[in-house]
């Protein structure tokens, strides 16, 4: 019986696995036309899986090497000698159960190689009259090593012979790992683990700038999602909307192919196979209160660096706005950590996922902060009755305790945290039975949407910073559009008002518009 798998390599015989077919068609096309080229992304985002259904597909037409830094010790990369003989040796370890004469497997190994121009003969030798291709995955385990620098330059130096027609070997080079080879000093200065000379800028820009731009989009789009659901319902016979359910994965994730299938893992094993869209919505919710590597590197990730804390921080918190632009290299590496994403030109959080994740990162910092005074004292059972959640007792509350302490607060402090002290204030509410997240097409300076679930029922809160009156009819009209796409009749408006106390107009009142309410708060 097959399964959803979240751990290493996935197999189509053993685990339900994303039809990846177009993938690899557009990934042999590079390699048809002799590329040498990197896939970078970020951590559990399926290079693995891709590599290995890639050598499937190379398989009748190449001789394929798959092999991987993984594991290999650092003695490997001291010295020439050293990798040459380890690199030779992990050719012969792939080609083990490969489809190759035993001869031809037996003697890429050669003991008395112990330099790179050595190893580049060898290469030569190997590949001639053979069309070679040689993977390498977990590359950046060994990226900030001179050794492993040396070595992508002696493969640029044959890559160009071979345009020249003055030599042999491999067809084409395939390098996976989290950082891009070209941008290897990036996680080197990152890690702290260097800092380039003058004499070193040379070897380390150059030695993969023959590599093609890979632009494969490795992310599930919802079809391609269905094409995994469809293989678990043929199975299973559930009955479920394989559409809609495809649909509301994507919603959270944006495909990214970790959260999709332990998204549907967490609704086949422990959510009673609930696959409907409040199965997904409580898959999240169980993700979202576990802890797992991939969320446990994006909070190192933000601990160990200011400035990507300081950008994520602007995005989601002030909902400041960003260009996406290659060359700043904080926006390189929340990319490359798989943090950000390019929505049309403009820097955007991955996925609902990663976003409730920040958020929730960001709200305990707050409380962990003694310079903080966060809302306390409102018990859920003030606010919950029968299961029930009382959505305008609770923005009556805030209100209360928010006059109550931040009445003498400086307005920049407010401007900068009054948001999260709303979502700080709500979250233990409705902790354990109730879920909340942002949407991020609303989240500006200005504007910020909330759908928060609880039980069966949804609540549509915008929380806007005061701009004027003018401004009054824009906010109803822009909550009410929402309202309607989310067929709900009641929304709530919770509006920041930092001016000074003698000018604020605070208030709790019922709008109606039409057939539709809104419940409008002033702080």
């Amino acid at each position: 019986m097959r399964k959803f798998n979240v751990t290493g390599l996935c197999s189509p015989h053993e685990d339900y696995m994303v039809n990846i077919s177009n993938k690899l068609i557009q990934i042999k096309n590079l390699v048809d036309t002799r590329s040498y080229f990197t896939i970078n992304r970020a951590r559990q985002y399926g290079k693995t899986t891709t590599l290995a259904c890639l050598s499937i597909a190379l398989k009748d037409e190449y001789t394929v090497i798959s092999t991987s830094f993984e594991g290999i010790g650092d003695e490997s990369f001291k010295t020439p000698e050293a990798f040459c003989q380890a690199f030779l040796d992990l050719i012969q370890e792939a080609l083990e159960f490969a489809d190759v004469d035993k001869d031809y497997r037996d003697n890429w190994t050669a003991h008395n190689i112990v330099t790179f121009q050595g190893l580049s003969k060898h290469i030569t030798k190997m590949c001639y009259d053979k069309k070679v291709v040689l993977m390498i995955d977990e590359v950046d385990k060994a990226s900030n090593n001179r050794i492993f620098i040396q070595f992508l330059g002696m493969l640029r130096s044959k890559f160009l012979s071979r345009k020249k027609g003055q030599d042999y070997t491999f067809h084409s080079v395939i390098l996976a790992g989290v950082y891009d080879i070209k941008n290897i000093k990036l996680k080197m200065i990152q890690e702290g683990s260097y800092t380039p000379s003058p004499e070193d800028n040379k070897l380390y820009n150059s030695p993969w700038n023959i590599a093609v731009s890979f632009k494969v989009d490795l992310s599930f789009n919802p079809p391609e999602i269905a094409t995994m659901l469809l293989e678990y319902e043929t199975d299973h016979n559930t009955g479920m909307d394989i559409p809609a359910i495809s649909a509301e994965i994507h919603a959270y994730t944006n495909g990214y192919p970790f959260l999709v299938s332990r998204l549907c893992q967490c609704i086949d094993e422990e959510l009673h196979k609930d696959w409907s869209p409040g199965g997904v919505h409580n898959a999240a919710k169980t993700l979202l209160e576990e802890r797992n590597t991939l969320f446990d590197d994006i909070h190192k990730n933000l601990e160990n660096n200011k400035d990507l804390y300081n950008l994520i921080h602007g995005i989601l918190v002030l909902g400041e706005n960003y260009s996406f632009k290659f060359g700043n290299p904080v926006i390189e590496l929340a990319h490359t950590y798989g943090i950000i994403v390019n929505l049309n030109g403009t820097v955007s959080i991955a996925n609902r996922i990663f976003e409730i994740l920040i958020y929730e990162y960001f709200i305990s910092k707050e409380h962990t902060n003694e310079e903080r005074n966060m809302i306390k004292g409102v018990l859920a059972s003030d606010i919950i009755h029968n299961g029930r959640f009382n959505m305008v007792l609770c923005l009556e509350k805030f209100a209360a305790h928010y006059y109550e302490m931040f009445s003498e607060t400086e307005a920049p402090f407010l401007e900068k945290h009054g948001r999260l002290l709303f979502l700080s204030y709500l979250r233990p509410l409705i902790n354990g039975y109730g879920f909340y997240h942002i949407e991020s097409e609303t989240r500006n300076q200005r504007r910020m949407d909330i759908v928060m679930d609880y039980n069966q029922e949804q609540f549509i809160i915008e929380l806007k910073l005061w701009h004027g009156e003018k401004y009054k009819q824009q906010a109803y009209e822009q909550l009410l559009d929402y309202m309607v796409s989310k067929n709900t009749d009641t929304g709530y408006l919770l509006t920041f008002d930092f001016r000074t106390t003698a000018n604020k107009q605070r208030q709790t009142k019922w709008v109606q518009l039409g057939n539709k309410r809104i419940f409008d708060v002033v702080v």
